[in-house]
Protein backbone atom coordinates (compact mmCIF):
# COMPACT_ATOMS: atom_id res chain seq x y z
CA UNK A 1 0.00 0.00 0.00
CA UNK A 2 2.88 2.39 0.81
CA UNK A 3 6.62 2.48 0.55
CA UNK A 4 8.48 2.50 3.84
CA UNK A 5 11.02 5.09 2.75
CA UNK A 6 8.37 7.66 1.79
CA UNK A 7 5.44 8.06 4.20
CA UNK A 8 3.42 10.16 1.75
CA UNK A 9 3.36 7.63 -1.08
CA UNK A 10 0.10 6.10 0.14
CA UNK A 11 -1.74 9.39 -0.23
CA UNK A 12 -3.70 10.29 -3.37
CA UNK A 13 -2.42 13.43 -5.07
CA UNK A 14 -5.33 15.49 -3.70
CA UNK A 15 -4.54 14.35 -0.15
CA UNK A 16 -0.81 15.08 -0.48
CA UNK A 17 -1.42 18.75 -1.12
CA UNK A 18 -4.05 18.95 1.64
CA UNK A 19 -1.76 17.28 4.21
CA UNK A 20 0.95 19.76 3.32
CA UNK A 21 -1.42 22.72 3.37
CA UNK A 22 -2.82 21.79 6.80
CA UNK A 23 0.66 21.02 8.26
CA UNK A 24 -0.47 17.56 9.35
CA UNK A 25 3.04 16.23 10.10
CA UNK A 26 4.00 19.33 12.05
CA UNK A 27 0.93 19.00 14.29
CA UNK A 28 1.74 15.33 14.94
CA UNK A 29 5.26 16.24 16.05
CA UNK A 30 4.09 19.15 18.22
CA UNK A 31 1.62 16.85 19.98
CA UNK A 32 4.41 14.46 20.93
CA UNK A 33 3.24 11.77 18.50
CA UNK A 34 6.65 10.47 17.43
CA UNK A 35 8.87 7.40 17.65
CA UNK A 36 12.64 7.02 18.01
CA UNK A 37 12.97 3.94 15.75
CA UNK A 38 10.99 1.69 13.44
CA UNK A 39 8.12 2.86 11.29
CA UNK A 40 7.51 6.58 11.83
CA UNK A 41 4.29 7.82 13.42
CA UNK A 42 3.55 9.87 10.30
CA UNK A 43 3.77 6.68 8.21
CA UNK A 44 1.43 4.69 10.48
CA UNK A 45 -0.98 7.63 10.88
CA UNK A 46 -1.40 8.01 7.14
CA UNK A 47 -1.73 4.25 6.72
CA UNK A 48 -4.71 4.24 9.11
CA UNK A 49 -6.04 7.51 7.67
CA UNK A 50 -6.23 6.02 4.16
CA UNK A 51 -7.92 2.74 5.12
CA UNK A 52 -11.24 4.41 4.35
CA UNK A 53 -10.02 5.05 0.78
CA UNK A 54 -9.22 1.35 0.37
CA UNK A 55 -12.69 0.43 1.66
CA UNK A 56 -11.09 -2.12 4.02
CA UNK A 57 -10.61 -2.51 7.73
CA UNK A 58 -7.22 -3.54 9.10
CA UNK A 59 -8.10 -7.25 9.19
CA UNK A 60 -9.05 -7.25 5.50
CA UNK A 61 -5.93 -5.25 4.63
CA UNK A 62 -3.70 -7.92 6.17
CA UNK A 63 -5.49 -10.58 4.13
CA UNK A 64 -5.18 -8.69 0.84
CA UNK A 65 -2.38 -8.80 -1.74
CA UNK A 66 -0.85 -5.72 -0.12
CA UNK A 67 -0.19 -7.48 3.18
CA UNK A 68 3.55 -7.72 2.46
CA UNK A 69 3.77 -3.95 1.95
CA UNK A 70 2.27 -2.88 5.29
CA UNK A 71 3.52 -3.22 8.88
CA UNK A 72 2.44 -6.11 11.08
CA UNK A 73 -0.72 -5.86 13.13
CA UNK A 74 1.21 -5.36 16.39
CA UNK A 75 2.93 -2.26 15.02
CA UNK A 76 -0.36 -0.54 14.30
CA UNK A 77 -1.98 -1.53 17.58
CA UNK A 78 1.05 -0.39 19.60
CA UNK A 79 0.66 2.97 17.88
CA UNK A 80 -3.05 3.17 18.72
CA UNK A 81 -2.57 1.96 22.31
CA UNK A 82 0.19 4.44 23.20
CA UNK A 83 -1.02 6.42 26.23
CA UNK A 84 1.73 9.08 26.05
CA UNK A 85 0.54 10.52 22.72
CA UNK A 86 -1.40 13.75 23.22
CA UNK A 87 -4.18 13.23 20.68
CA UNK A 88 -6.24 16.11 22.07
CA UNK A 89 -3.43 18.56 21.41
CA UNK A 90 -3.03 17.21 17.87
CA UNK A 91 -6.74 17.70 17.12
CA UNK A 92 -6.74 21.23 18.57
CA UNK A 93 -3.65 22.23 16.56
CA UNK A 94 -5.10 20.80 13.36
CA UNK A 95 -8.55 22.32 13.71
CA UNK A 96 -7.22 25.72 14.85
CA UNK A 97 -4.98 25.86 11.77
CA UNK A 98 -7.87 24.84 9.50
CA UNK A 99 -10.29 27.33 11.09
CA UNK A 100 -7.72 30.06 10.50
CA UNK A 101 -7.85 29.25 6.78
CA UNK A 102 -11.65 28.99 6.72
CA UNK A 103 -12.08 32.29 8.59
CA UNK A 104 -10.27 34.14 5.80
CA UNK A 105 -13.10 33.08 3.50
CA UNK A 106 -15.87 34.16 5.88
CA UNK A 107 -17.29 37.67 6.29
CA UNK A 108 -16.34 39.28 9.60
CA UNK A 109 -19.97 40.01 10.43
CA UNK A 110 -21.05 36.40 9.89
CA UNK A 111 -21.68 34.61 13.22
CA UNK A 112 -19.22 31.88 14.16
CA UNK A 113 -20.42 29.37 16.74
CA UNK A 114 -19.37 26.52 18.97
CA UNK A 115 -21.81 23.59 18.89
CA UNK A 116 -22.14 21.08 21.74
CA UNK A 117 -23.86 17.71 21.56
CA UNK A 118 -23.34 14.07 22.41
CA UNK A 119 -23.90 10.84 20.51
CA UNK A 120 -23.76 7.15 21.28
CA UNK A 121 -20.51 5.22 20.84
CA UNK A 122 -21.70 1.59 20.72
CA UNK A 123 -19.66 -1.40 21.86
CA UNK A 124 -22.60 -3.75 22.44
CA UNK A 125 -20.64 -6.90 21.57
CA UNK A 126 -17.76 -6.08 23.92
CA UNK A 127 -17.20 -7.37 27.45
CA UNK A 128 -13.68 -6.37 28.44
CA UNK A 129 -13.26 -2.88 26.92
CA UNK A 130 -11.65 -0.49 29.37
CA UNK A 131 -14.16 1.87 31.08
CA UNK A 132 -17.08 0.20 29.29
CA UNK A 133 -20.39 1.38 30.74
CA UNK A 134 -24.12 0.92 30.35
CA UNK A 135 -25.44 4.13 28.79
CA UNK A 136 -28.85 5.49 27.89
CA UNK A 137 -29.45 6.78 24.38
CA UNK A 138 -31.80 9.73 24.86
CA UNK A 139 -31.60 10.72 21.17
CA UNK A 140 -32.89 7.41 19.82
CA UNK A 141 -36.58 6.98 19.15
CA UNK A 142 -36.35 3.59 20.88
CA UNK A 143 -34.99 5.27 24.06
CA UNK A 144 -32.66 2.30 24.55
CA UNK A 145 -29.80 1.28 26.79
CA UNK A 146 -26.53 0.17 25.19
CA UNK A 147 -23.00 -0.83 26.17
CA UNK A 148 -20.37 1.70 25.20
CA UNK A 149 -19.72 5.40 25.79
CA UNK A 150 -21.30 8.82 25.30
CA UNK A 151 -19.26 10.79 22.78
CA UNK A 152 -19.44 14.40 23.98
CA UNK A 153 -18.32 16.57 21.05
CA UNK A 154 -17.50 20.25 20.63
CA UNK A 155 -17.62 21.58 17.07
CA UNK A 156 -17.15 24.91 15.28
CA UNK A 157 -19.18 26.27 12.37
CA UNK A 158 -19.49 29.41 10.28
CA UNK A 159 -22.74 28.21 8.71
CA UNK A 160 -20.97 26.76 5.66
CA UNK A 161 -18.25 24.54 7.14
CA UNK A 162 -18.41 22.41 10.29
CA UNK A 163 -15.21 21.25 12.01
CA UNK A 164 -14.86 19.06 15.14
CA UNK A 165 -12.77 20.76 17.84
CA UNK A 166 -12.70 18.41 20.84
CA UNK A 167 -14.40 15.32 22.23
CA UNK A 168 -14.57 13.06 25.24
CA UNK A 169 -15.75 9.44 25.44
CA UNK A 170 -17.77 9.51 28.65
CA UNK A 171 -18.13 6.44 30.82
CA UNK A 172 -20.18 6.34 34.04
CA UNK A 173 -19.42 6.00 37.73
CA UNK A 174 -22.76 4.39 38.55
CA UNK A 175 -23.24 2.16 35.49
CA UNK A 176 -19.60 1.26 34.88
CA UNK A 177 -18.88 -2.29 33.71
CA UNK A 178 -15.06 -2.14 33.61
CA UNK A 179 -12.67 0.19 35.38
CA UNK A 180 -9.35 1.86 34.52
CA UNK A 181 -6.46 -0.44 33.66
CA UNK A 182 -3.80 -0.64 36.37
CA UNK A 183 -0.98 -0.66 33.80
CA UNK A 184 -1.47 2.94 32.67
CA UNK A 185 1.14 5.53 33.66
CA UNK A 186 -0.68 8.06 35.84
CA UNK A 187 1.50 10.87 34.46
CA UNK A 188 0.40 10.32 30.85
CA UNK A 189 -2.23 12.22 28.90
CA UNK A 190 -4.03 8.90 28.40
CA UNK A 191 -4.61 8.55 32.15
CA UNK A 192 -5.91 12.12 32.38
CA UNK A 193 -8.49 11.37 29.68
CA UNK A 194 -9.54 8.26 31.59
CA UNK A 195 -10.20 10.37 34.67
CA UNK A 196 -12.16 12.86 32.56
CA UNK A 197 -14.30 10.00 31.23
CA UNK A 198 -15.75 9.57 34.73
CA UNK A 199 -16.90 13.21 34.91
CA UNK A 200 -20.32 14.40 33.83
CA UNK A 201 -20.83 16.38 30.62
CA UNK A 202 -21.58 19.73 32.37
CA UNK A 203 -18.32 19.35 34.31
CA UNK A 204 -16.28 18.90 31.11
CA UNK A 205 -17.89 21.48 28.83
CA UNK A 206 -16.34 24.67 30.37
CA UNK A 207 -12.87 23.10 30.07
CA UNK A 208 -13.50 22.16 26.43
CA UNK A 209 -14.54 25.71 25.59
CA UNK A 210 -11.58 27.19 27.47
CA UNK A 211 -9.07 24.96 25.62
CA UNK A 212 -10.59 25.86 22.26
CA UNK A 213 -10.43 29.60 22.95
CA UNK A 214 -6.86 29.29 24.26
CA UNK A 215 -5.94 27.61 20.96
CA UNK A 216 -7.09 30.78 19.15
CA UNK A 217 -10.45 29.54 17.86
CA UNK A 218 -12.87 32.45 17.56
CA UNK A 219 -16.63 32.15 18.17
CA UNK A 220 -19.39 34.37 19.51
CA UNK A 221 -22.08 31.84 20.48
CA UNK A 222 -22.41 28.38 22.00
CA UNK A 223 -25.32 26.33 20.63
CA UNK A 224 -26.76 23.49 22.73
CA UNK A 225 -29.84 21.31 22.78
CA UNK A 226 -32.17 20.98 25.77
CA UNK A 227 -30.00 18.32 27.49
CA UNK A 228 -27.23 20.86 28.16
CA UNK A 229 -29.12 24.17 28.53
CA UNK A 230 -28.90 24.28 32.32
CA UNK A 231 -28.64 27.46 34.31
CA UNK A 232 -25.29 26.75 36.10
CA UNK A 233 -23.62 25.80 32.79
CA UNK A 234 -25.07 28.85 31.03
CA UNK A 235 -23.58 31.09 33.71
CA UNK A 236 -20.16 29.41 33.40
CA UNK A 237 -20.12 29.97 29.63
CA UNK A 238 -21.26 33.60 29.82
CA UNK A 239 -18.45 34.26 32.30
CA UNK A 240 -16.04 33.10 29.58
CA UNK A 241 -17.38 35.87 27.32
CA UNK A 242 -19.64 33.74 25.11
CA UNK A 243 -23.37 34.02 24.45
CA UNK A 244 -25.49 30.89 24.73
CA UNK A 245 -28.39 29.90 22.46
CA UNK A 246 -30.18 26.68 23.26
CA UNK A 247 -33.50 24.94 23.55
CA UNK A 248 -35.03 24.73 27.03
CA UNK A 249 -36.98 21.87 28.55
CA UNK A 250 -39.95 22.29 30.85
CA UNK A 251 -38.20 21.57 34.15
CA UNK A 252 -38.33 23.11 37.60
CA UNK A 253 -36.09 25.99 36.57
CA UNK A 254 -37.48 29.40 37.49
CA UNK A 255 -37.18 32.77 35.78
CA UNK A 256 -37.56 36.28 37.17
CA UNK A 257 -40.03 38.66 35.51
CA UNK A 258 -40.87 41.92 37.29
CA UNK A 259 -39.59 40.44 40.55
CA UNK A 260 -41.74 37.29 40.30
CA UNK A 261 -40.37 33.75 40.02
CA UNK A 262 -42.21 31.93 37.23
CA UNK A 263 -41.95 28.57 35.49
CA UNK A 264 -41.46 28.14 31.73
CA UNK A 265 -45.21 27.59 31.20
CA UNK A 266 -46.01 30.76 33.13
CA UNK A 267 -43.32 32.61 31.17
CA UNK A 268 -45.06 31.59 27.92
CA UNK A 269 -48.37 33.05 29.14
CA UNK A 270 -46.64 36.31 30.11
CA UNK A 271 -44.82 36.62 26.77
CA UNK A 272 -46.03 39.07 24.14
CA UNK A 273 -47.56 37.41 21.03
CA UNK A 274 -45.84 38.28 17.75
CA UNK A 275 -47.74 39.49 14.69
CA UNK A 276 -47.25 38.31 11.13
CA UNK A 277 -44.78 35.55 11.99
CA UNK A 278 -46.19 32.13 11.25
CA UNK A 279 -43.97 29.89 13.40
CA UNK A 280 -42.73 32.43 15.97
CA UNK A 281 -45.43 32.60 18.63
CA UNK A 282 -44.11 34.82 21.43
CA UNK A 283 -40.97 36.29 22.99
CA UNK A 284 -40.08 37.84 26.33
CA UNK A 285 -37.09 39.16 28.27
CA UNK A 286 -36.43 37.55 31.66
CA UNK A 287 -33.66 36.77 34.15
CA UNK A 288 -32.50 33.37 35.28
CA UNK A 289 -32.54 32.56 38.98
CA UNK A 290 -28.72 32.91 39.02
CA UNK A 291 -28.91 36.45 37.64
CA UNK A 292 -28.16 35.89 33.92
CA UNK A 293 -30.47 38.00 31.67
CA UNK A 294 -32.01 36.01 28.81
CA UNK A 295 -34.42 36.39 25.94
CA UNK A 296 -36.89 33.54 25.45
CA UNK A 297 -38.43 32.91 22.02
CA UNK A 298 -41.36 30.48 21.73
CA UNK A 299 -41.83 28.71 18.39
CA UNK A 300 -44.39 26.26 17.13
CA UNK A 301 -43.58 22.56 17.51
CA UNK A 302 -43.75 21.14 13.97
CA UNK A 303 -44.33 17.62 15.29
CA UNK A 304 -47.26 18.76 17.41
CA UNK A 305 -48.95 21.93 16.18
CA UNK A 306 -50.75 22.57 19.46
CA UNK A 307 -47.47 22.62 21.40
CA UNK A 308 -44.54 25.05 21.50
CA UNK A 309 -40.76 24.94 21.97
CA UNK A 310 -38.68 27.49 23.88
CA UNK A 311 -35.31 28.79 22.62
CA UNK A 312 -33.16 30.75 25.06
CA UNK A 313 -30.56 33.37 24.17
CA UNK A 314 -28.26 35.24 26.55
CA UNK A 315 -27.68 37.85 23.81
CA UNK A 316 -30.82 39.90 24.36
CA UNK A 317 -30.01 42.28 21.50
CA UNK A 318 -30.76 39.67 18.81
CA UNK A 319 -34.11 39.67 17.03
CA UNK A 320 -36.42 36.66 17.25
CA UNK A 321 -35.63 35.63 13.67
CA UNK A 322 -31.87 35.96 14.20
CA UNK A 323 -31.97 33.76 17.32
CA UNK A 324 -33.81 31.02 15.42
CA UNK A 325 -31.51 31.36 12.38
CA UNK A 326 -28.35 31.00 14.47
CA UNK A 327 -29.79 28.11 16.45
CA UNK A 328 -30.50 26.34 13.15
CA UNK A 329 -26.73 26.03 12.65
CA UNK A 330 -26.76 23.39 15.41
CA UNK A 331 -27.97 20.85 12.84
CA UNK A 332 -24.42 20.74 11.40
CA UNK A 333 -23.26 18.54 14.26
CA UNK A 334 -26.04 16.00 13.62
CA UNK A 335 -24.82 15.70 10.02
CA UNK A 336 -21.30 15.26 11.37
CA UNK A 337 -22.33 12.36 13.63
CA UNK A 338 -24.15 10.64 10.77
CA UNK A 339 -21.21 11.07 8.40
CA UNK A 340 -18.52 9.80 10.79
CA UNK A 341 -20.51 6.71 11.74
CA UNK A 342 -21.95 5.79 8.35
CA UNK A 343 -19.14 6.81 5.97
CA UNK A 344 -15.91 7.29 7.95
CA UNK A 345 -16.14 4.01 9.93
CA UNK A 346 -16.19 5.45 13.45
CA UNK A 347 -16.51 2.66 16.09
CA UNK A 348 -16.28 -0.05 13.37
CA UNK A 349 -12.79 0.05 11.83
CA UNK A 350 -10.80 -1.17 14.85
CA UNK A 351 -11.94 -3.37 17.73
CA UNK A 352 -9.61 -2.78 20.67
CA UNK A 353 -10.04 -3.16 24.43
CA UNK A 354 -7.77 -0.21 25.23
CA UNK A 355 -9.30 3.19 25.98
CA UNK A 356 -6.24 4.78 24.32
CA UNK A 357 -7.08 3.01 21.04
CA UNK A 358 -10.64 4.35 21.16
CA UNK A 359 -9.32 7.91 21.64
CA UNK A 360 -6.64 7.67 18.95
CA UNK A 361 -8.89 6.11 16.30
CA UNK A 362 -11.71 8.59 17.00
CA UNK A 363 -9.19 11.44 16.58
CA UNK A 364 -8.04 10.02 13.24
CA UNK A 365 -11.67 9.77 12.07
CA UNK A 366 -12.20 13.41 13.12
CA UNK A 367 -9.04 14.34 11.18
CA UNK A 368 -10.53 12.63 8.10
CA UNK A 369 -13.62 14.78 8.45
CA UNK A 370 -11.54 17.97 8.82
CA UNK A 371 -9.55 17.16 5.66
CA UNK A 372 -12.70 16.36 3.68
CA UNK A 373 -14.45 19.52 4.95
CA UNK A 374 -11.51 21.67 3.89
CA UNK A 375 -11.39 20.01 0.46
CA UNK A 376 -15.12 20.54 0.09
CA UNK A 377 -14.75 24.23 0.98
CA UNK A 378 -11.91 24.56 -1.54
CA UNK A 379 -14.01 23.00 -4.29
CA UNK A 380 -17.04 25.23 -3.64
CA UNK A 381 -15.37 28.56 -2.80
CA UNK A 382 -13.37 30.24 -5.59
CA UNK A 383 -11.38 32.22 -3.07
CA UNK A 384 -9.53 29.07 -1.92
CA UNK A 385 -7.58 28.48 -5.13
CA UNK A 386 -4.22 28.84 -3.44
CA UNK A 387 -4.20 32.65 -3.56
CA UNK A 388 -4.54 32.55 -7.35
CA UNK A 389 -7.99 34.12 -7.11
CA UNK A 390 -6.67 37.21 -5.33
CA UNK A 391 -3.68 37.53 -7.65
CA UNK A 392 -5.91 37.36 -10.71
CA UNK A 393 -8.32 39.87 -9.19
CA UNK A 394 -5.47 42.29 -8.48
CA UNK A 395 -4.11 41.85 -12.02
CA UNK A 396 -7.52 42.39 -13.59
CA UNK A 397 -8.12 45.47 -11.45
CA UNK A 398 -4.73 46.91 -12.41
CA UNK A 399 -5.37 46.19 -16.06
CA UNK A 400 -8.79 47.83 -16.02
CA UNK A 401 -7.40 50.88 -14.25
CA UNK A 402 -4.44 51.21 -16.62
CA UNK A 403 -6.56 50.78 -19.74
CA UNK A 404 -9.10 53.31 -18.47
CA UNK A 405 -6.40 55.89 -17.77
CA UNK A 406 -4.74 55.35 -21.15
CA UNK A 407 -8.07 55.71 -22.93
CA UNK A 408 -8.73 58.93 -21.02
CA UNK A 409 -5.43 60.42 -22.21
CA UNK A 410 -6.10 59.33 -25.81
CA UNK A 411 -9.55 60.91 -25.64
CA UNK A 412 -8.00 64.14 -24.38
CA UNK A 413 -5.49 64.13 -27.25
CA UNK A 414 -8.27 63.67 -29.81
CA UNK A 415 -10.13 66.59 -28.30
CA UNK A 416 -7.05 68.81 -28.45
CA UNK A 417 -6.80 68.32 -32.21
CA UNK A 418 -9.99 70.31 -32.67
CA UNK A 419 -8.78 73.32 -30.67
CA UNK A 420 -6.43 76.19 -31.59
CA UNK A 421 -2.67 75.92 -31.03
CA UNK A 422 -2.61 78.18 -27.98
CA UNK A 423 -5.09 76.04 -26.03
CA UNK A 424 -3.32 72.84 -27.21
CA UNK A 425 0.00 74.13 -25.89
CA UNK A 426 -1.51 75.14 -22.54
CA UNK A 427 -3.30 71.84 -21.95
CA UNK A 428 -0.29 69.76 -23.07
CA UNK A 429 1.87 71.68 -20.62
CA UNK A 430 -0.52 71.00 -17.74
CA UNK A 431 -0.81 67.30 -18.75
CA UNK A 432 2.97 66.88 -18.86
CA UNK A 433 3.32 68.37 -15.39
CA UNK A 434 0.63 66.02 -14.08
CA UNK A 435 2.27 62.94 -15.65
CA UNK A 436 5.71 63.98 -14.34
CA UNK A 437 4.26 64.02 -10.82
CA UNK A 438 2.90 60.49 -11.03
CA UNK A 439 4.70 57.67 -9.12
CA UNK A 440 6.91 55.46 -11.27
CA UNK A 441 4.76 52.35 -10.69
CA UNK A 442 1.84 54.20 -12.32
CA UNK A 443 3.83 55.79 -15.14
CA UNK A 444 5.01 52.36 -16.40
CA UNK A 445 1.42 51.45 -17.26
CA UNK A 446 1.11 54.45 -19.60
CA UNK A 447 2.63 54.97 -23.03
CA UNK A 448 3.03 58.69 -22.67
CA UNK A 449 5.52 59.42 -25.42
CA UNK A 450 2.82 61.03 -27.53
CA UNK A 451 1.93 63.41 -24.73
CA UNK A 452 5.52 64.32 -24.05
CA UNK A 453 6.34 65.05 -27.69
Amino acid sequence: MIAKNNPTNQLPNEMKSTFKELNMFKHLRNAGIRKSFGFSCAYIFQLIFCLILENKNWFRMLESKKATEVPAKDTVYRFLNQSTFNWRRFLLLLVAHTIGKVSKLTRHDRPKVFILDDSSYDRNRSKHVELLARCFDHASQKMRFYKGFRMLTLGWSDGATFLPVDFSLLSSKKSQINGISENVDKRSSGYKRRKEALQTAPEQIPGMIARAMKAGIDASYVLMDSWFTQQPLIKDLTEQGLSVIGMVKKLKQRYLVDGKRVSLDQLYRLATPTDGKKDILRSIHATQANGVPVKMVFVRNRNKKSDWLAILSTDCTLSDQEIIRIYGMRWDIEVFFKTTKSLLKLQKEFQSRSYDALISHTTIVFARYIVLSWQNRCSTDDRTLGGLFYELCDEVNDLDWAVALQQLIELLEDTLKHTNKRIQKLIKSQLQQWIAGLPNYIRIYLSISACES
